[in-house]
């Protein structure tokens, strides 16, 4: 019997890449997309529903699966603050998986970032990293954590850090040693993910950088 996906951040760049490789995958059966705002889809495998983030506990019926994908994310320009960013990144993000996790979803799926950690100085890669650790003590049978470099791709919305970094970081990375911090598609991160959802693997694993790329 196929199984279920929820994927959550559906509409990023990782997201919208997720949710069409899923819409294809042999042993998937049914996506349910939360999302902001309407985001449909060509496949009847695919199924959206508009919730309010902020009352995520409303919705607890759609977390019924067999795997939570969760691409949320936002950046501090769009959200306005520091603050706004964190409620998304990590307090969504963070209910989601409550919520998940308590109606038995037994397989966690985080696109988080390279370099994330609780202790970090830049509030980004510290939002990111309390996540990881906050996942760790729900009783998830596994967590898969992707840490993925620069993500390449067509977003919605412009954004010149990234541009200028894809720029320069390609080069930087032909010197030895860098190559593993070349920059990646969202597709390529969402292949991986897929991919480690049909195999069997650790409680609770990392992919890091050039782990991501499929060999």
């Amino acid at each position: 019997m196929g199984k279920t996906a929820v994927v959550i951040g559906a509409t990023g760049l990782v997201g919208r890449a997720l949710v069409d490789q899923l819409a294809n995958a042999g042993h998937i059966e049914k996506v349910i997309t939360l999302t902001r705002r309407p985001a449909g889809h060509a496949s009847a495998k695919v199924s959206n529903h508009v919730v309010d983030f902020d009352h995520l506990e409303d919705y607890v019926s759609l977390f019924g699966a067999d795997f939570l994908f969760s691409c949320l994310g936002t950046t501090r320009k769009q959200a306005g603050s520091i603050a706004a960013q964190r409620k998304v990144d990590l307090d969504y993000q963070f209910k989601a998986a409550q919520l998940a996790a308590d109606n038995g979803v037994p397989h966690y799926l985080l696109v988080s970032s390279s370099s994330a950690s609780d202790k970090s100085n830049n509030p980004y890669l510290k939002m990111k990293g309390e996540l990881e650790q906050r996942i760790q003590a729900l009783p998830f049978k596994r967590v898969s954590i992707f840490q993925p470099s620069l993500l390449m791709g067509q977003r919605e919305h412009f954004r010149l850090g990234e541009k200028l970094a894809s720029w320069v970081l390609p080069a930087l990375c032909l010197i030895p040693g860098l190559r593993r911090f070349r920059p990646i598609t969202g597709e390529q991160v969402a292949a991986k993910m897929i991919r480690v959802s049909r195999q069997p693997g650790e409680a609770l694993e990392w992919f890091r950088l050039d782990e991501i790329f499929i060999q």
